[in-house]
């Protein structure tokens, strides 16, 4: 019992002394890296490395993307230029996170350059002149940012969808997409009629569809004789004429005789011919009147040698109606065919009337083509200027080579109308904008790794393009893919903060 007693005093004694304090470590903070991003055309360089000082080994952390899809470059090597002296990078174990340990040699402004082959990327870049001090004391020390940036680093851009462009200047034109028809022109469409009354023969069938020449024989028409009651007229005349006609040819005969024999003068033979010659001709009238009432009044047809009337077509086109039908009698003015040359068609638009004043800068126009494909309007043809009471809709028309065939008349389209160009100006991808609580704004990319929100004002919009008149500049690289990520990685607190594997 005294030995546990002994124990247990020993222990409480031990528990109420004071420990000695821990040795305190002092930490040396690391110096900031300097940093330095070209972009090449076929990729981006974004370099760390500390301060350079003479005969100081210097680790670089070289970070290479290649602009064909904004992924890491792998399977590449790459040498740092420092003035004369060439050093290798080793090899890397990170997709596009090279390094290399450089000592210079001398202090003194050298130029720095990065060459990299690869089947992913081959490219030098030109870092440019660089510092390199005698001695810590001196060495160059980064620059700060005066304006507000925003981090977001080549390991979250490599692994999302990003991409950037350069920020071009020119002029867009400003378009207006309306719903249109296509009609036929003026002067490209015929309604071909009976020019009398009659009995229609028609030797070809024209169905709708049929392609027809200017002056081609459509149809024929035997114009309709006097009622059956004046056949008998018609006979009596046939008959009188049959009679002249032989008393001609026998006056005829007996003058010969007589200017042979030389009991008359010459001129009584050419009298008498005249006379036998107007016979013949009131007995071919009457017998071809005859013929023609014969075939009116026959449903075969008509027959061979009959009088007719060609219907010939007035322009070259398409057959889309017809009404002929042979052996019909037809009243004079019956439709009989309608033509249409689509050849070369109009296309009527119709635009609201609350871009009927953008009108006045109309530039040209394209019609959207069924199937897909785009087809410039050849010229403009008429501007409404009365608008539809009940579509508020003012007309636009176009004219459209059609020599294809590829549109059909009376077809529903799509017309682009085309207004002057504006001035000049930075132009981006749509998909650059942001929408931050209403406002636009664009991610301009500062360096490999800071982003700069900006407000613009935007301009006219073109096949996907748009020209901003403020907060931009040309040459500014935007953030065209992975823009919105940009604008979380601002709102969440849980974005993955910066750090390389070097």
């Amino acid at each position: 019992m005294r030995k546990l007693a002994l124990v247990t005093v020993l222990l409480c004694a031990g528990c109420n002394r004071t420990a000695p304090p821990a040795p305190k470590v002092e930490t040396k903070a690391e110096a900031e890296p300097l940093k330095a991003t070209v972009w090449a055309p076929k990729g981006e360089l974004y370099l760390e490395y500390p301060a350079l000082v003479s005969s100081t080994k210097s680790r670089f952390a070289i970070h290479l993307t290649r602009f064909s899809d904004f992924r890491a470059v792998s399977n590449a090597t790459c040498t740092v230029e420092l003035g004369n002296d060439t050093f290798a990078c080793d090899p890397s174990t990170h997709p596009g996170i090279f390094g290399a340990n450089v000592t210079p040699r001398s202090s003194g402004e050298q130029v720095l350059r990065i060459k990299v082959t690869g089947s992913g990327l081959t490219e030098t870049f030109d870092v440019g002149p660089v510092k390199i001090a005698a001695d810590p004391a001196s060495a160059e020390k980064p620059t700060e940012l005066k304006e507000e940036t925003i981090n977001f680093s080549k390991e979250q851009q490599w692994a999302l969808d990003f991409g950037t462009q350069v920020a071009g200047e020119g002029s867009l034109r400003d378009s207006l997409r309306v719903a249109a028809e296509t009609l036929p022109r003026v002067n490209g469409e015929a309604t071909v009629t009976s020019p009398l009354t009659g009995r229609l023969n028609v030797e070809r069938t024209l169905a709708p569809g049929s392609p027809v020449e200017r002056g081609i024989e459509l149809a024929s028409v035997v114009p309709q004789t006097n009622a059956a009651s004046e056949l008998p007229t018609l006979q009596l005349d046939e008959a009188q004429a049959k009679v002249a006609l032989e008393a001609a040819q026998r006056e005829r005969a007996r003058a010969e005789r007589l200017v042979s024999a030389g009991a008359t003068p010459a001129r009584r033979l050419d009298e008498a011919k005249t006379v036998e010659a107007s016979a013949q001709a009131r007995l071919n009238g009457a017998q071809a009147r005859i013929a023609q009432y014969e075939a009116s009044r026959s449903a075969q047809g008509v027959e061979t040698g009959t009088k007719r009337f060609s219907i010939r077509a007035p322009i070259s086109g398409i057959v889309v109606d017809s009404q002929a039908i042979s052996g019909s009698n037809i009243e004079m003015g019956k439709p009989l065919y309608r033509i249409v040359d689509i050849e070369s068609l109009y296309v009527a638009g119709v635009v609201p009337e609350s871009d009927f004043d953008k009108l006045r800068q109309l530039s040209g126009a394209e019609i959207e083509m069924p199937g897909g494909g785009i087809r410039a309007a050849s010229k403009l043809v008429s501007i409404g200027r009365l608008v539809d009471s009940a579509t508020r809709t003012v007309p636009v028309t176009y004219e459209v080579d059609n020599h294809d065939r590829r549109l059909a008349v009376n077809q529903t389209v799509f017309l682009r109308l085309f207004f002057q160009p504006g001035g000049r100006a930075p132009i981006i991808p749509e998909e650059a904008i942001v929408d931050d609580a209403g406002r636009p704004v664009v991610f301009v990319q500062l360096g490999g790794e800071t982003f700069q929100r900006r407000p613009v004002d935007l301009g006219l919009r073109a096949n996907g393009q748009v020209q901003v008149l403020r907060g931009l500049s040309k040459g500014d690289r935007v953030v065209t893919k992975g823009a919105y990520l940009i604008r979380l990685s601002t709102m969440s607190s849980s974005v993955p903060a910066h750090g390389h594997v070097h």
